[in-house]
């Protein structure tokens, strides 16, 4: 497979000096459940050599950063919907910003992040968490769907794009709140189980397919406003992490600073969205060589219902590459 060439890609010497490029390379072989069902093999072969490609860029561009296993999932999600050239813009931007605590040295910070989950659900429902709590389950069942935002555990991807259209317009602690609402709706199986700490991982660790999402997104967003993280901060270790922190500063949130702004308006706005012709849409995978042709696919996929700020993202992502070729 020919390398893309031009100064912004990696040659093939640079991606075999990359300290990351052997864990990447196998993670992105790793990837096939990924792309979508049939894709011809040189198509996905194509798309995951760009895949490759974004990430290293990404981290190229910026050696404080640590890849994980994990941040593929992330990554090509952006790559399948937006094509080459915008994703990288976009996944830097939040590679810096909402997914920084996921890219240290080490998992202090994503350790911290998922001790909100305990607290939020004992705010909820006492009982689950004591449940939890009896069984010592501990919270790394949700590990893998708070550093790929639920991409490498959810099997459609109409699903995934819908979270990333909610986790991209919100607070980066977002993801664990809905990880709790999760848990919470599936109340009823976690105490008919065997309280006994391997039988609950497994339980918790298989997500349902047929989760219903709209109503947990806006649980998750309704939980987000009622237990702000600020009053969870002290039973989940108090120490404020690197990407809250960096959400500041975030373009973003110069605009939209307030989440429960945001879920208040989308709101509003979902009965207009299920009515409009964007919402029956479907997203197109973008071919590997023509990702212009794909944006008015990709803001359908990242705008239903949360448009304004899912687009305020991608103006920031345009602005950091002023001299992409968007339109034919």
């Amino acid at each position: 497979m020919a390398m893309v060439s031009g100064a912004s890609s990696p040659t093939y010497i640079e991606r075999e000096n990359n300290k990351d490029y052997n864990q990447v390379l196998l993670d992105v072989q790793r990837s096939l459940r990924r792309f979508p069902p049939g894709m011809p093999d040189e198509q996905r072969e194509g798309l995951q050599e760009e895949l490759i490609d974004i990430i290293l860029r990404v981290l190229k561009r910026n050696p404080q950063l640590h890849y994980y296993q994990g941040y593929h999932d992330i990554v090509v999600t952006f790559l399948l919907v937006l094509g080459e050239r915008l994703a990288t813009a976009l996944v830097e931007k939040l590679s810096t910003h909402h997914l920084r605590d996921f890219m240290d040295p080490t998992m202090d910070n994503t350790k911290h992040i998922l001790n909100y989950l305990m607290p939020i659900i004992e705010r909820v429902n006492p009982e689950v968490h004591d449940f939890m709590e009896q069984a010592e389950v501990g919270t790394v069942f949700a590990l893998s769907w708070l550093i790929t935002w639920f991409g490498h555990v959810l099997s459609d991807f109409r699903h995934v794009v819908r979270l990333y259209d909610f986790f991209l317009a919100c607070h980066p602690l977002m993801p664990i709140y809905f990880a709790a609402v999760i848990v919470l709706y599936r109340e009823e199986e976690v105490l008919d189980c065997e309280c006994d700490m391997a039988m609950v991982h497994h339980l918790l660790s298989q997500i349902p397919q047929d989760l219903p999402y709209e109503t947990l997104i806006s649980r998750a967003g309704d939980l987000f406003v009622q237990f702000p993280p600020s009053e969870l901060a002290r039973e989940a270790v108090s120490h404020e992490s690197t990407a809250a922190s960096t959400f500041k500063d975030f373009d973003l949130a110069s605009t939209q600073q307030r989440p429960d702004s945001v879920l208040r308006r989308r709101r509003k706005q979902k009965q207009a969205a299920l009515e409009s012709s964007a919402v029956n849409s479907v997203v197109t995978v973008a071919q590997p060589s023509a990702a212009r042709r794909f944006v008015r696919l990709a803001v359908m996929g990242l705008t239903v219902a949360l448009g304004a700020a899912a687009l305020a993202v991608v103006n920031t992502a345009l602005e950091w590459a002023p001299k992409l070729d968007l339109f034919p």
